[in-house]
């Protein structure tokens, strides 16, 4: 099968258009230029269409890889005959594949291999003919010094048919479905593990069953986890008894001596090969599932924090609580731009509030401060009533914001190289600050995995999960736009076609010759090419450019009919920025040519109309019940005000404003089904929930949004 038939069998995309993305993916095309800029060649795929044929892509590669291996070696071994290439190269699943190999493996030292070499497979083809009438007789011409007793005899032979029957895909498969259709998982604790502390948290698994292919993601996950910290043990069973029959009902064809010695080389085969390896495999199979449903899981709210509301470019003051330490202050520069910083000691055991208070005041008079963030950690409820006790001379908005990851970024290179001479306590809380005013310009230097949005992050394929979610990151930046002139290497370095070398040599030719005056003026970085240049350019901003259009997500290779637009309109090219009126008039059939089509030009025109624009919404304040502070002053029956701060297959939890989130099962979300909670909340979606079940002992709180 070729790549492009492999493709569209495994999606609903018409073969046109995967050959052409496939072509520009083979050209060095990033999945957001694709996408964006190449619409009239792919049919107008969208992202996750496109990344679908990556993934397929990837998929068909390594199969054609496996396949070029395995000719390779049975050429070598001198087995390889027309009918069996043929059969591996129609073949379209790797599973397949290897069960076709199978027979040719090269084997370790087996019971069968030990019992050929000792001259016993003619002896097993006789038992497996099912036809002799004495075979003790049959088996003492082959006792030999190796070979004792008619027993011994039986047995090597039987080890050589168990093989055999190992071998056979119908069998193989035949067990496969029983699997697939009747696996059950089951787990029973370890005794010497059952009291330990950190068990705990895996109880409910002490003594579990239910049927695998039933087992949502995040249990089989957890399950997983428990036995790969010892508290538990699991096992994946079937009807054993029925297993073994099917096995009999399609080798056994006669009733002799053959029959029992068959039927105790199917038991053999079953319990030492076929089931450990196959309920292995079924097992793994779950897992790669899982691992796919808590990936894509952590895809949506990774992409959901990303695209956070940002407060803009604001003068902000940041605040990174705490109690013993005191609360590092810092003051950031509409630009992120770092101008002051100092501690204060507001709690105990100094509880200078007073000063404190003196302190933030005039701290905000003398930076004009518009905003203070406040992080959500250790001693924020506490820091968070101070502030809104506080008078301003100006209205200045106070938010509360997510730490996670900061301290990840505080000791990282990026905020030693950003903030040499400060500690990082006063990097944790400049990021705290930059998190609100862009969340997607600050949380890209951050590995994804440590921002806390995801479960069992640690569990799942980590080449999957860091493919993943770099590509939500690349998605996330690209559609936004980066400002070239004032964007980190960090966020440069997920612009289409750019990277981390090139984002680097980006700022240091922005440091060392200036801001960029046009997108033109970008193709003079070192070792950025036309390539990088076509992929990246329509992403990259220049704000207060002569040309209007580099602050916009048109691509320079549009200007031209852009330019031809307004001539015809006689109007100036600047004359059209933000003219809905008169951009809704043009006749776009007329500048239809080869390379750009309607949904391109459509495209134009809807950025023409409000070129740049950010397509995420703007941050709002928020205030958590002020007589809420610990979980012992929660009872059933509350209406709280929250903030959704993850979200799982299994519901969301809700941020209260307490060190404790609760959770909102997902039938606790709605009076109706719910099959995707992110069909029903977002990330940091403000909601109001109603407290149903509060467990102090375990620290657990369960919440309801259906009231």
């Amino acid at each position: 099968m070729q790549l492009i038939s492999y493709i569209a069998s495994n999606t609903q995309i018409s073969t046109n258009s995967i050959l052409n993305t496939v072509q520009l993916l083979n050209e060095d095309c990033t999945i957001p230029f694709i996408s964006r800029y190449r619409k009239e060649r792919t049919g107008n795929l969208d992202e996750v269409q496109i990344g679908d044929i990556v993934k397929f892509k990837a998929q068909f590669e390594e199969l054609e890889k496996r396949k070029a291996t395995i000719l390779k070696t049975l050429e070598e071994q001198e087995v390889l005959t027309n009918e069996l290439k043929q059969k591996i190269e129609a073949t379209t699943d790797l599973t397949v594949l290897e069960d076709i190999y199978l027979p040719y493996k090269k084997k370790r030292n087996t019971k069968a291999e030990i019992a050929r070499k000792n001259g016993l497979e003619p002896l097993a083809k006789i038992i497996m003919s099912q036809r002799a009438t004495d075979i003790d007789s049959i088996a003492e011409k082959y006792l030999n010094s190796e070979i004792e007793s008619i027993d011994v005899a039986l047995e090597g032979a039987r080890f050589i048919i168990a093989e055999w029957i190992n071998e056979r895909t119908d069998v193989r498969n035949n067990i496969r479905y029983q699997l697939d259709r009747f696996a059950s998982i089951n787990t029973k604790v370890v005794k010497a593990k059952e009291d330990d502390e950190k068990a705990q948290k895996f109880r409910d698994y002490f003594d579990w069953s239910e049927t695998l292919n039933r087992c949502p993601s995040h249990r089989l996950l957890a399950i997983l986890r428990a036995e790969k910290e010892g508290f538990i043990r699991v096992k994946i069973q079937i009807d054993d008894e029925k297993a073994v029959a099917k096995i009999e009902d399609r080798i056994i064809n006669s009733n002799n001596v053959c029959t029992q010695q068959i039927k105790l080389a199917i038991q053999d085969s079953y319990k030492r090969l076929l089931f450990p390896a196959l309920s292995n495999e079924i097992l793994n199979a779950s897992k790669e599932k899982a691992d796919e449903n808590a990936i894509l899981v952590f895809a949506k709210n990774l992409q959901q924090l990303l695209l956070g509301a940002p407060l803009g470019e604001k003068n902000i003051l940041a605040i990174d609580p705490g109690f013993r330490t005191g609360c590092k202050v810092v003051c950031l520069n509409s630009q992120g731009g770092l101008e002051y910083n100092e501690t204060i000691y507001p709690h105990a055991p100094k509880n200078d509030a007073i000063g404190a208070m003196k302190k933030i005041n005039s701290l905000v008079d003398a930076y004009k401060i518009e905003a203070i963030a406040i992080g959500n950690g250790t001693a924020s409820r506490e820091t968070e009533q101070l502030i809104r006790k506080m008078r301003f001379n100006k209205d200045v908005q106070v938010f509360v914001v997510s730490e996670a990851g900061a301290s990840i970024y505080s000791a990282s290179k990026i905020a030693r190289d950003e903030f040499p001479n400060f500690d990082v306590t006063v990097r944790g809380a400049v990021s705290i600050g930059r998190r609100l005013a862009d969340p997607l310009a600050e949380l890209v230097k951050i590995d994804a995995k440590s921002i806390g949005v995801g479960q069992y992050q640690h569990d799942v394929d980590q080449t999957k999960l860091k493919t993943s979610l770099d590509s939500v990151v690349e998605s996330c930046v690209n559609s936004v736009g980066v400002n070239v002139n004032t964007a980190s290497a960090s966020l440069l370095s997920y612009v289409s076609g750019i990277g981390p070398k090139l984002a680097e040599n980006i700022v240091k030719h922005r440091n060392e010759k200036g801001a960029f005056t046009s997108r033109d003026a970008i193709k003079k970085v070192p070792r950025l090419g036309d390539k990088a240049f076509e992929q990246g350019a329509g992403f990259l901003r220049i704000k207060n450019a002569k040309n209007p259009l580099d602050d916009s997500a048109v691509h320079p290779e549009s200007y031209e009919v852009i330019t031809k637009i307004a001539k015809d309109l006689k109007l100036n090219v600047s004359d059209l920025i933000g003219n809905k009126q008169v951009l809704q008039k043009v006749e776009l059939q007329k500048y239809c040519s080869k390379t750009i089509g309607l949904p391109t030009l459509k495209d134009i025109i809807r950025e023409l109309e409000k070129p740049g624009l950010d397509p995420r919404k703007t941050a709002k304040v928020f205030t958590f019940n002020q007589n809420i502070r610990t979980i012992n002053d929660l009872h059933e029956g509350q209406l709280l005000p929250g903030i959704v701060n993850n979200i799982t297959n299994f519901g969301c939890f809700v941020d209260i404003g307490i060190k404790e989130s609760g959770l909102v099962h997902v039938s606790n979300l709605s009076d109706t089904f719910v099959s995707d909670v992110s069909s029903i909340v977002a990330l940091h979606q403000q909601v109001i929930v109603k407290v149903i079940a509060v467990d102090i002992s375990r620290k657990r709180i369960q919440l309801s949004m259906n009231y």
